[in-house]
């Protein structure tokens, strides 16, 4: 608001200045053009800087399934599931309520990264967009007493209202919902129920992202049963786990979270979506992503097997059978380096060695 401040600032000085030059002498040439100025200034302002509308905010719904399809690994019913629902409520000119996405899992199978996705594919600056609203639950809301639950429900109630008065089509993404204190997010039912209006605002346009651990325990369980029935892991299906994910979600026993919330009790989220435990496979693409990011390698096909097996045996994997990365890919990048930098180490000390056995050669002649 800022920088529209100063820009207003100076369109009043050029606005004084025509009319002081120009005002008496008969140019309605440049009046025209300080009329034409003021009538597009929010065009021309929009130009430099972020507004609520389609030039910063885009429906790259092309761009999101290619994302999903080719970057997410080993997430078949995310895949499916985040794009239907993320193309059926952006390409809608009058949603009946606000998109409530609620991503379920253990650490590392990908929630966060999902949302940075769906952010760069919707919002021209991605999670850097004024419109996008990143909150923790263990830094914004770390306190679970009474005293300070009262003064959060204000806090986020404001936060909503503020952000969605100043564009209808913001999108919010709430991490670690499972470490939220009990009963803060009923706060949000009205904004996510099915009101044309409140207050003359419209928050039907607007996105909820709520990621969780919750519910990843039993997610776990039911995929590792399906392997051991030897079913093959696409045929898992999202009815075979979404109301497992809901009673747990609900009925939480650290009573936190979604723990007796009205957003459940209520039917408002409109879809719970599982983030299966990633398997060997899975977590090495993730290895060749990393060394593509990081610049070790400039193309896939030149990484070589033993590579990416060398930063494989740095991760941990669960049960017995050594099935599920115990951090998905999380720790993926860490490893990367660690390893990468323990073969640059060894080809500097390999190189010296032959120098120095050059050298005790050539002094023998």
């Amino acid at each position: 608001m800022k920088n529209k401040s100063n820009v207003c600032y100076m369109l009043i000085i050029l606005n004084v200045y025509i009319s002081v030059c120009c005002g008496n002498i008969g140019i309605p040439s440049l009046n025209d053009i300080r009329l034409t100025f003021f009538k597009n200034f929010d065009k021309v302002y929009c130009t430099f800087s972020a507004c609520c509308n389609d030039r910063w905010i885009s429906k790259n719904i092309s761009g999101l399934q290619y994302d999903l399809s080719t970057r997410l690994h080993g997430q078949h019913l995310v895949q499916n599931t985040v794009l239907a629902h993320i193309k059926g409520h952006a390409w809608h000119s009058n949603p009946t309520k606000a998109l409530v996405l609620s991503f379920h899992g253990l650490t590392g199978v990908g929630k966060n990264f999902v949302s940075r996705i769906i952010a760069e594919n919707l919002y021209r600056d991605g999670l850097n967009s004024r419109f996008v609203h990143l909150i923790s639950a263990t830094k914004e809301f770390p306190h679970h007493d009474k005293d300070m639950l009262v003064k959060y429900k204000d806090t986020l109630k404001s936060w909503i209202e503020g952000n969605i008065t100043y564009c209808e089509r913001s999108m919010f993404i709430f991490d670690e919902v499972d470490k939220l204190p009990a009963l803060l997010l009923d706060v949000v039912k009205p904004y996510v129920d099915y009101h044309e209006h409140l207050g003359r605002v419209n928050y039907r346009k607007a996105i909820f992202l709520f990621l969780s651990n919750e519910g990843g325990t039993e997610i776990g369980r039911l995929i590792y049963e399906h392997w051991m029935s030897g079913k093959p892991r696409d045929s898992f299906t999202l009815k075979d786990v979404e109301n497992t994910i809901l009673k747990a979600s609900l009925n939480s026993k650290s009573e936190s979270g979604f723990w007796h919330s009205q957003l459940i009790s209520q039917h408002l989220v409109t879809a719970f979506i599982p983030f299966l435990p990633l398997e060997k496979g899975h977590v090495k693409k993730c290895i060749r992503d990393a060394l593509i990011a990081k610049k070790y390698y400039s193309n896939v096909r030149d990484i070589p097997d033993e590579t990416v097996d060398l930063v494989l045996k740095e991760l941990t994997f669960y049960p017995k059978e050594q099935v599920y990365s115990s951090t998905g890919c999380k720790r993926v990048s860490e490893k990367v380096d660690l390893v990468m930098m323990d073969a640059s180490k060894y080809d500097e000390s390999h190189q010296h060695t032959e120098f120095d056995d050059s050298d005790k050669h050539t002094g023998e002649l």
